[in-house]
């Protein structure tokens, strides 16, 4: 039976740290983001315009000439931007110090590619109302809610992601733009459409539910297969944690139920059409982290009621472990 290695109150207290000084700066970022692009005046033909502008390019749309309504709003729309800006700037310390903290105390690290991306959904205010992690970047959220280190690979060289929204919005590029907005050489992969790399080949692969397959944009990209099992991972409670990156920068991750996550991790293991590259690593990570559950997360509780609640498929799973780990030494 895998054992989780409680972190130190030094590293509790930095992850409560870290925690607080993210979530004030990342508040103050949405709001930043929340505004328009920019507001800009314009001169047509001898009269001013007040224009609404969308990119970098200047593209925009006219407001209407200048009226002391127009003029309220252009100021106070750059008096708040100024002020956010502002706030920013002056928060940005204090959360690098913690989050280099945060390295030097080893506690479980992301990579910093996966770092931009986690920021820029959080910064449109997307994870967990409409992506969540589901890749083994995952695991690095599941040992802060443990509390403890848990011996298994916690990073990998992609990123995968899980579209979740319950309702479909006008927005129909959400994926697509966040990703742009992260790195513009980010392109489709022609072989598998679900799947993005941008020209480091940082692979980000997006995956669906059949149930919340028609709430994806029809001109978002990448395009996912809907995928039966995933629907697994739509159940329970979610893990929200903020996490440290390699580069020492801070970012949050919402991720499945643990519970849910590690018996499809175990499910997958046992299919034959898994690479069979990743099969032992699925199923070490199942096995590790329902140990983990059982161990330091009781607010996930491994009881009758959630036993009753499993599907046929992942039952046999369950058995299988819950038989493991009554026979393994308590010293193990």
């Amino acid at each position: 039976m895998a054992r989780v290695r409680p972190f130190s109150d030094e590293q509790s207290r930095l992850l409560v740290n870290l925690r607080q000084r993210y979530e004030t700066w990342i508040e103050a970022e949405r709001d930043l983001a929340a505004l328009p692009y920019d507001l800009r005046r314009k001169t047509v033909n001898g009269h001013e315009y007040l224009y609404r502008i969308f990119d970098r390019g200047g593209n925009g749309k006219s407001l209407g000439a200048m009226t002391p309504e127009l003029e309220a709003q252009f100021a106070d729309y750059h008096e708040t931007k100024a002020a956010l800006k502002e706030r920013v700037r002056a928060l940005r310390p204090a959360l690098a110090e913690a989050a280099a903290l945060y390295r030097a105390l080893r506690l479980p690290l992301l990579s910093s590619d996966a770092g931009p991306i986690l920021r820029e959904c959080d910064r449109r205010d997307l994870l967990g109302s409409h992506l969540l992690v589901v890749g083994t970047n995952a695991i690095a959220a599941y040992m802060i809610e443990a509390n403890g280190r848990i011996e298994l690979p916690d990073e990998t060289e992609d990123f995968d992601l899980a579209w979740i929204a319950l309702e479909a919005e006008e927005h129909e590029r959400r994926v697509w733009d966040m990703l742009k907005a992260v790195d513009s050489t980010f392109t489709v992969n022609a072989e598998r459409d679900f799947q993005a790399r941008n020209a480091k080949a940082y692979e980000v692969e997006l995956l669906v539910a059949p149930s919340r397959a028609a709430t994806l944009g029809g001109r978002d990209q990448p395009r996912p297969v809907p995928l039966p099992e995933q629907e697994w991972l739509l159940l329970g409670r979610p893990v929200d944690q903020v996490i440290g990156c390699r580069d020492g920068s801070p970012a949050r991750i919402v991720a499945p139920d643990p519970r849910w996550f590690a018996l499809h991790k175990l499910w997958m293991a046992a299919q034959a059409k898994r690479n069979p590259l990743k099969r032992p690593k699925d199923r070490m990570q199942g096995l590790a982290l329902l140990d983990a559950v059982a161990e330091a997360m009781p607010h996930y509780p491994l009881d009758e009621a959630f036993i009753a609640a499993l599907p046929g498929e992942l039952a046999p799973f369950f058995e299988e472990w819950r038989g493991l780990s009554q026979a393994a030494p308590p010293d193990w």
